[in-house]
């Protein structure tokens, strides 16, 4: 950003004056800086506190030295639906204070538009998300982080962490399913980080979305179908304990069904002691005899179709149901899980060895998962 921008007491009011202003902030504009930069700049430039308040309310505010001095919402002028700067001068005020607020709400309205400060559900600026979602950040970096997303400190908020697939689709998705939400997100390395406001009901939210991805969705063991996005649930708490809720929203994504069947949506409060298989060394996982062994059936597209017809027998509970389930004759299942069975030493009618199954194939979708996930550095 311009260092020492002009002060409006150097400049007069003719036409070469008003044009140096307006440089200014169209070099603002480019460079694509952030609206507590701009505040902060229009407030150097005024040499007088200057402040930018949005419709939801949040108010930030810099004083003539660059300083962010927060005031009193309610002292703050009234936003209605649109964004609203000032001024504030103890004497008369300067022939170009007018030029300044339209260039300043012209470079916020900008920054809203990329952003998602204005509200609407789109993704944002993931280097705002990624201080909020941050245990590292000084809590006053992070509390101006939180306002310039247009968010409100005290709300509930939950984070979700979401698959790669179609990050805005994933979005729109989401929000669908929520009561008046706040949101913002933002694409953070390999997954997406949607931070949610408003009120929840984990079982309830988990159980709507994974209702709705499974309609769009459907399972099937066609090589190649989209399965749509997979989705960890972090818990509720305010929006400073958002980078809790957001590890273990990426924790639980890691025991979503990344391989088509089981969970599309897992919310972390519901793993209970599950949640301590996602400390297994990943390496260590892969190097199991039965991952090893399944790994090396489902290699094969025939051998693939098998591995994911066990997984939906898991899922289903039964042949028939997995048959209607994945438009097969019943006899085309019974086949396939028997090759399993006949490969693996498995008797799916042994408790045990039904049991045994259902975890190999787990731990490995967290293996598969985390390889996911590993380059977004998440874990």
């Amino acid at each position: 950003m311009t260092t020492g921008p002009l002060q409006l007491s150097e400049l007069g009011t003719d036409p070469g004056s008003v044009l140096r202003l307006v440089a200014q902030f169209d070099a603002l504009e480019e460079q694509e800086v952030n609206a507590d930069a701009a505040v902060r700049f229009a407030a150097l430039t005024a040499g007088c506190p200057v402040g930018v308040r949005w419709p939801g309310g949040t108010v930030v505010r810099y004083d003539a030295s660059g300083r962010l001095d927060p005031v009193d919402e309610g002292a703050a002028p009234a936003s209605g639906h649109e964004i609203v700067v000032w001024v504030e001068r103890d004497g008369p005020g300067h022939p170009l204070d007018d030029v300044l607020l339209d260039r300043l709400q012209r470079l916020i309205g900008r920054v809203a538009a990329r952003t998602g400060v204005s509200g609407t559900p789109h993704l944002g600026d993931p280097a705002l998300l990624e201080v909020v979602l941050s245990a590292k950040e000084h809590r006053e970096d992070r509390a101006r982080a939180i306002r310039l997303l247009g968010l409100d400190e005290t709300r509930p908020t939950c984070v979700l962490a979401a698959s790669g697939h179609s990050p805005r689709e994933t979005v729109r998705l989401i929000t669908g399913e929520l009561a008046a939400p706040t949101v913002r997100s933002a694409v953070i390395g390999n997954a997406t980080a949607i931070v949610c406001q408003g009120s929840f009901d984990m079982r309830e939210l988990s159980d709507r979305l994974e209702r709705r991805i499974v309609e769009e969705f459907p399972a099937v063991v066609n090589t190649g179908t989209a399965s749509g996005p997979w989705i960890g649930i972090g818990s509720v708490g305010n929006a400073f304990s958002a980078s809790t809720s957001w590890h273990e929203a990426v924790r639980a994504l890691r025991f979503a069904s990344s391989t088509g069947f089981g969970r599309r949506v897992v919310a972390y409060e519901r793993l209970s002691s599950l949640e301590l298989l996602a400390d297994l060394p990943i390496d260590r996982v892969r190097r199991n005899r039965d991952v090893a062994r399944i790994n090396e059936i489902a290699s094969t597209a025939a051998g693939d179709l098998d591995v994911r017809t066990t997984e939906a027998f898991f899922v289903y509970g039964s042949l028939r149901r997995t048959a209607a389930e994945l438009h097969v004759h019943h006899s085309t299942v019974a086949a396939r899980l028997a090759r399993v069975q006949a490969a693996m030493g498995w008797d799916f009618e042994d408790p045990v060895d039904r049991f045994l199954g259902t975890l190999v194939l787990m731990v490995r979708r967290i293996a598969m998962s985390s390889a996911e996930l590993a380059d977004a550095d998440l874990l």
